[in-house]
């Protein structure tokens, strides 16, 4: 029998159904790019495997219209407690990050996450090809060809020509493999252990807690809906099977507090742990992400919220890009999102070498400085953000247009400085939209020009840009307090509380892109115009209807 023929082209193949390729797929849909989702397993995730949501992919879930569902489901973690030698030598507190909707982390197991984000990709008109898996990606001249087949069938075989493929096919990625993209790091030299169940004694109600002995970490999270994740490190023994019950309470009496048992166990698994990156995160007309990507210890529950912030980055760039906003905004991509994964890598690659500490002197040095850290508060001053990953630093992205000589961010709302996230700011609706504060207004994840000013030239400004972007590009008037009655050629009109104001001070034009970095920015001066600022913008260009 004769191997089937090239498949009608795909605008996108999206490899992989877990988070990070259901936030791609998602985001693609959103903007109006279809795609084609195949995964190799048979259906949404059963094992709970990654726990925690910090602020940044709470955020995109908001974008993607299902945080509602998530946090509906989940524990809001109110704290971290650091014990030694049974005494607490620190801690951090959770729910104060300002300038976000989402102050704290959130605890609810992967299948949770994931099923949201598939329901949504059903009501966006997608669907997921399960159990189909790829065999090899091969880069042509424009595209990419791909064969995949049904799982565990060697047999049944088709060939793709797909015009772009995002490799969201986790840590053993066919196509990374494939393609040759070499994935740097290491392993560590120790197994760890995993249990959710049933966690009786001096249990945390809403703290995460790590216990550092000599002969290992202890770390218990409570679970939505009741139970504790119980998780160990251990040497290795050849042992490549789940942990015993036995193991698991013999591991708690030696680690944990006094009178803390475990009663029943209703998940378990053993591992090891990886610290990996790769080292292209495109090639060509593929973009790899999520655990195809970046690879790291569990510690701060990071690799869950960094896949979804790729799939969401490239989803909205390859959106643009395939409606007319110029392929170099591809580029950006790995060099915004592979620095990112990095560093994410080395913090948790930190955090885990600090849980395993084992001599005497190294680890009193260890616990007096995380005393002395948790009581100034820095500990929790740096280490919240850097988990929450809300604060990136894309200045010298080439997505991003460096500001115009002169150019004075505080007299622009949010505060805006090309590369970084825009700041909030509150807001009266006065035309097109009910949003109260800026960030509530960026919050469906679409592109957004700002343009502030109190004059004829800035409701001119904001209605001549109106008619040059689609429909699905956000345009908003803000005027000052005392501001002009709304223009109704202006698509969307705001008054706030800064300057402009009663016609003082500059007036300006911010582009913030989808993840609320701004993008550039513009002073209305005589010689603005609205064809020149959108001229090299990573803005779509072609019209789309959403369903």
């Amino acid at each position: 029998m004769s191997a089937p023929g090239p498949q009608p082209q795909p605008q996108v193949l999206v490899v992989g159904a877990g988070p990070t390729g259901l936030a791609a797929a998602c985001t693609l849909l959103q903007n109006g790019v279809s795609c084609r989702v195949v995964e190799r397993r048979a259906g949404v995730a059963e094992e709970p495997k990654a726990l925690i949501l910090w602020s940044g992919a709470l955020e995109v879930l908001r974008r993607l219209g299902v945080h509602e569902r998530v946090i509906g489901q989940s524990l809001p973690l109110a704290s971290a407690s650091y014990f030694s030698g049974g005494r607490r030598i620190g801690g951090v507190r959770f729910g104060g990050l300002e300038g976000t909707a989402f102050p704290g982390p959130v605890c609810l197991p992967q299948p949770g996450t994931e099923q949201a984000l598939y329901d949504r990709l059903l009501e966006l008109g997608g669907s997921v090809e399960w159990s189909t898996q790829v065999h090899s990606a091969e880069p042509t001249g424009e595209g990419v060809r791909v064969v995949l087949g049904p799982s565990g069938d060697p047999d049944g075989r088709e060939e793709v020509s797909a015009a772009w493929v995002v490799a969201a096919d986790g840590s053993r990625s066919a196509v990374r493999e494939s393609l040759g993209v070499a994935f740097e790091g290491d392993t560590y030299d120790r197994v760890f252990l995993l249990s959710d169940g049933v966690v009786s004694g001096p249990v945390p109600e809403k703290e995460a807690q790590y216990h550092l002995t000599p002969d290992g970490v202890l770390v218990i999270v409570p679970l939505p809906g009741g139970g504790h994740r119980v998780f160990f490190d251990v040497a290795p023994d050849g042992d490549t099977e789940p942990p015993g019950d036995e193991l698991l309470a013999r591991l708690l009496a030696e680690r944990g507090p006094a009178g803390m048992r475990i009663e029943s166990v209703w998940w378990r698994s053993r591992f090891r742990v990886h610290a990996r990156v790769a080292r292209e995160f495109r090639r060509g007309r593929v973009l790899i992400a999520g655990d195809a990507a970046h690879l790291h210890s569990p510690a701060g529950g990071q690799g869950l919220n960094t896949g979804i912030q790729d799939g969401f980055d490239l989803g909205w760039k390859l959106a643009s890009v395939l409606r007319g906003a110029p392929e170099g905004l591809l580029d950006s991509y790995p060099l915004e999102r592979r620095p990112t994964a990095q560093a994410v890598v080395r913090s948790a690659d930190q955090q885990t070498r600090t849980w395993m500490v084992r001599a005497p002197l190294a680890r009193l040095v260890r616990d007096t400085l995380m005393r002395t850290l948790s009581a100034s508060g820095l500990l929790e001053k740096r280490l919240v953000p850097q988990l929450a990953q809300i604060s990136p630093d894309l200045r010298e992205s080439p997505a991003v247009t460096a500001p115009p000589p002169g150019w004075r961010e505080r007299e622009a709302v949010g505060n805006a400085v090309p590369g970084r996230r825009i700041g909030d700011a509150p807001l009266v609706p006065a035309a097109g939209t009910k949003a109260e504060s800026l960030h509530d207004y960026l919050a469906s994840g679409r592109q957004a020009l700002l343009v502030g000013g109190s004059s004829r030239r800035a409701a001119d400004a904001a209605a001549e840009l109106r008619r040059a972007v689609p429909e699905d590009v956000d345009v908003l008037l803000l005027t000052g307090r005392d501001g002009a009655a709304p223009d109704p050629a202006a698509h969307d009109v705001a008054r706030w509380g800064g300057p402009p104001g009663g016609g003082a001070g500059r007036e300006w034009v911010v582009h913030v892109r989808p993840d609320a970095v701004v993008a550039s920015v513009a002073v209305l001066d005589p010689g603005w115009r609205a064809e020149v600022f959108l001229g090299s913008a990573p803005l779509p260009r072609v019209q789309h209807s959403p369903k």
